[in-house]
């Protein structure tokens, strides 16, 4: 990796987690969806970002969101399982002609259709272990389903619209 792509890439770790603290912290729609614009930090890294790396990126963003959200290390456990199935679910996603070593992770490169579907299903996992460590009752199932799809609708959205400010 370059110098100059690894400055990118600390900007734009910073850029999502300062997002997530100061500005859409407080965007939740009816108490059911919330808005977690960090997991771009995990969801958008370069292919070629060792398994190792990307999970303990995932962990270090997740405890830093843990801290300003006071949740005891649920952001930190829901990031590091999505760092993990990460490389498993760009496998089940690759396109016929496969990934060019040169691509990012971003609309322009992926396509519209294959990023909406790729970021709701890493948004989704995420979010439904963030809401079962926070019910911690098999009981409210439903409401935590509920909650993780409006959710996943809502951070899938906000994650696609700052793609498009993204050159």
């Amino acid at each position: 990796m370059t110098q100059s792509k690894l400055i990118s890439q600390i900007l734009f770790f910073g850029f999502y987690l300062l997002l997530q603290i100061f500005f859409v912290r407080q965007l939740v729609l009816f108490n059911y969806a919330f808005c977690f614009v960090y997991i771009a930090t995990i969801v958008l890294l370069d292919f070629d970002t060792s398994p190792t790396a990307l999970v303990l990126i995932a962990f270090f963003s997740g405890l830093f969101i843990d801290v300003f959200y006071n949740t005891l290390g649920m952001h930190a456990a829901s990031n590091v399982f999505i760092a993990f199935l990460r490389p498993t679910i760009l496998t089940l996603l690759t396109p016929r002609r496969g990934y060019d070593e040169r691509m990012t992770l971003s609309l322009s490169s992926m396509g519209f259709q294959w990023i909406v579907i790729y970021l709701g299903t890493m948004a989704f996992i995420h979010h439904f272990v963030l809401f079962m460590m926070e019910a911690s009752d098999l009981g409210l199932f439903l409401q935590v389903l509920v909650k993780t799809i409006c959710t996943t609708i809502l951070t899938t959205f906000v994650v696609i619209l700052l793609q498009f400010f993204r050159k």
